[in-house]
């Protein structure tokens, strides 16, 4: 492999022994090249502009201008593909949700001892993290506005066999990206949705708590993470918490929410797959499915489910995904009935709900 063909990491901590141990474990892997070390936010952004990274690892909490300062300056100068470090603490998923909302790819959570022996357990973690942001397009957040810049139209337009009967629930799966994705889609329905919504996002545990009080906040619509046991109501986003499948269960006349520890599916969980299939299973075909950004597989085996029973599927376009993956995946299997770009989503989903 060439010089060339490497991941130029820009590392930015206000500590000297976590500089040294973030490059010591990204380095493990050959494909990665550290090109500059950085104590603070304003460094950081002298080395953003003088050494054109690939990928930025960045510190939340630094002195002085935090680490959501610099993410906002790198986002504004030139998006780059951002992983934040993280801690643990319910403050920390806190400003981990904000510097999602403002653009970081994804992020790692720091043990609650930061010792080189305790590090080097995220360390598989953060080299593949760092890999996968190397493959993102970071965006400025998507609005109609900048939509007009796109030169080529990104939508597909609907399947003419794709008349389905009125859906009964919304099913939704994302990954890397999907926060940023999500806080545009959610919030954009409106107070009389007329379906109730599932959702799944990979996120660690503790995270998704977090992650759904602050899209509630921004939403017409109840966010709120799944409990086992919770009815299923129309009106109503229900988050998949970190560490659990969430599946759903028919109980007489309504549906109820069930949470699960089997193994993760694709390496996640909770898992897009194991929630699409039980929804295939208990409800049938009359389900709206949306894929959006992400790394991997995950949902194309549930959205076959679904769609082999005549849901509707609507796949996130490439133009505004972060990763292609996920959608990709579904466009390529050709289960997508629309392929829209995720400034018009939130009016596709609420055309084919009513």
């Amino acid at each position: 492999m060439g010089k060339t063909d490497k991941i130029r990491v820009l590392i930015v901590d206000d500590s000297a022994f976590m500089r040294k141990i973030i490059g010591d474990i990204l380095r493990e892997d050959p494909i990665m090249e550290i090109v500059g070390k950085a104590r603070n936010a304003n460094e950081a952004m002298e080395m953003t502009k003088s050494l054109s990274p690939d990928v930025i690892t960045l510190d939340i909490e630094m002195p002085g201008k935090s680490g959501l300062e610099a993410l906002e300056e790198i986002m504004e100068y030139k998006p780059v593909p951002v992983v934040m470090v993280s801690s643990l603490t319910k403050s920390g998923a806190n400003v981990t949700m904000q510097a999602l909302d403002i653009g970081a790819v994804d992020f790692v959570t720091k043990p609650s001892d930061s010792a080189s022996i305790d590090m080097a357990k995220i360390g598989a973690e953060l080299r593949r993290k760092v890999i996968e942001a190397s493959m993102a397009a970071v965006h400025r957040k998507w609005s109609q506005k900048t939509a007009n810049n796109i030169s080529q139209p990104c939508s597909v337009p609907p399947r003419k066999d794709a008349i389905r009967p009125k859906p009964e629930m919304l099913v939704i799966a994302a990954s890397t990206g999907g926060p940023m994705a999500l806080q545009q889609v959610i919030p954009s329905l409106p107070a009389n949705f007329p379906l109730p919504v599932l959702l799944v996002q990979h996120m660690p545990p503790g995270f998704t708590t977090s992650f759904s009080q602050r899209l509630n906040e921004q939403s017409n619509l109840t966010v709120i993470e799944g409990c086992d046991g919770m009815p299923v109501r129309k009106g109503t986003v229900i988050v998949a918490p970190g560490g659990f499948h969430l599946v759903l269960e028919r109980k007489g006349a309504e549906f109820v929410c069930r949470l699960t520890e089997t193994p993760p599916v694709r390496s996640v969980r909770p898992s897009a797959d194991v929630l699409f299939n039980s929804v295939a299973e208990n409800v049938g075909g009359n389900v709206l499915v949306l894929v959006l950004t992400g790394m991997g597989k995950d949902g194309l085996d549930g959205t076959r489910a679904l769609r082999d029973k005549g849901a509707y599927v609507i796949a996130e376009s490439r133009e505004t995904s972060v990763i292609f993956g996920m959608p990709g995946a579904i466009v390529g299997a050709g289960l997508a009935d629309e392929v829209l770009p995720l400034y018009s989503i939130a009016s596709g989903i609420e055309r084919v709900a009513r």
